[in-house]
């Protein structure tokens, strides 16, 4: 029995998707639940030449013996959940999938809210989901929970007696945060930050799994730092030295172009130590050394790239076990073993 929480080191936009995919496809674990704020993170899935993008379902949703859930700390915006459920439906996602009866429900008027608010839509560069009223909506205890939307009926469950239970009986199970580190309300660049905690403690929380239960924490960074929206980026540069470097980007769900800096070792420090991250999975080392694209032995990465992953493992204090060189699930270095 293995439970693993996989969380965002930077700001979002690490490649969570991509490590989500290769894990669960290798480890098969039973279940996978979802973790994290809401609607307002877009997890991108490539599998078998297919891309996705996803804003509620867990990732690992092509591993078809898995139940999916979303755990009761998730806001679910049910037009968005009852699309893809209709999106995936090849991979029979609406027959595994389950949905926290006390989830709570993101209606019409929080994301008129959220968009009309200059102060958040201007000044704190937010998604436009709806998240934040929502959450606001939760800690005043006026938000509707999933137990009263007619149109979920048939999904809700009791996602902490489910993991739990399966736990209990030696099956794996796969927790995943969205976002990242630096947009934790509370460890983040407030109030440059999203409307909840985003480290591992409350992804496991948001599940509803002790602490003492948890074996894995999983954080994933960039070979390099993206953000959207605004706040402060200590190790950003402009768009031209972006360019230059073939470093473009743009946002799963606002569709907004990505800021882009350089590796931040001070907040990789800060983010392993919170997260109390076990290992660390470092994404698009391919992007910044297209030498070593689709590389899959670490023994042929280049010298430059063996330093790289050595000063990250020596400042964190935490083993790089998983690198991904590319976007095909093959294109991924795997030293778990290593740990064993």
């Amino acid at each position: 029995m293995t439970c693993t929480v996989l969380v965002g080191g930077g700001w979002g936009d690490e490649g969570k998707g991509k490590c989500i995919t290769y894990l669960c496809y290798n480890d098969k674990p039973s279940i996978i639940a979802r973790a994290g704020v809401g609607p307002n993170a877009g997890h991108s899935v490539e599998f078998r030449g297919d891309k996705y993008g996803l804003r509620l379902t867990p990732s690992g949703f092509f591993h078809e013996d898995a139940r999916l859930l979303i755990g009761a700390g998730v806001l679910v915006d049910p037009e968005v959940f009852l699309h893809e459920m209709e999106y995936l439906s090849k991979y029979s996602v609406a027959e595994r999938t389950g949905v926290d009866y006390r989830c709570a429900i993101i209606e019409r008027k929080h994301k008129e809210q959220d968009q009309s608010s200059s102060y958040l839509s201007k000044k704190i560069g937010s998604t436009g989901t709806g998240c934040g009223p929502a959450n606001a909506d939760r800690v005043m205890r006026t938000a509707k929970l999933a137990r009263e939307v007619s149109e979920l009926e048939d999904f809700l469950t009791d996602v902490p007696l489910e993991v739990n239970e399966a736990l209990d009986e030696g099956e794996d199970v796969f927790v995943e945060g969205s976002q990242g580190f630096g947009l934790s309300l509370y460890y983040g660049t407030y109030p440059y930050v999203t409307s909840k905690d985003t480290t591992a403690s409350t992804a496991a929380a948001d599940v509803g799994i002790g602490p003492t239960r948890v074996d894995e924490v999983i954080a994933v960074f960039k070979s390099y730092i993206t953000r959207v929206g605004e706040g402060p980026f200590p190790t950003e540069i402009s768009q031209e030295e972006a360019e230059e470097l073939g470093l473009e980007e743009y946002g799963t769900v606002t569709g907004r172009r990505r800021r882009i800096g350089l590796f931040d070792m001070e907040m990789a420090r800060e983010s392993c130590m919170i997260n109390g991250a076990t290992q660390i999975a470092v994404t698009c080392v391919d992007r910044l050394y297209p030498q070593c694209e689709r590389v899959r032995e670490y023994s042929d990465l280049s010298a430059e790239v063996k330093r790289f992953i050595e000063e990250i493992e020596s400042e964190t204090g935490v083993p790089v076990t998983i690198i991904s060189t590319g976007p095909s699930l093959e294109d991924t270095i795997d030293l778990r073993d290593e740990l064993l």
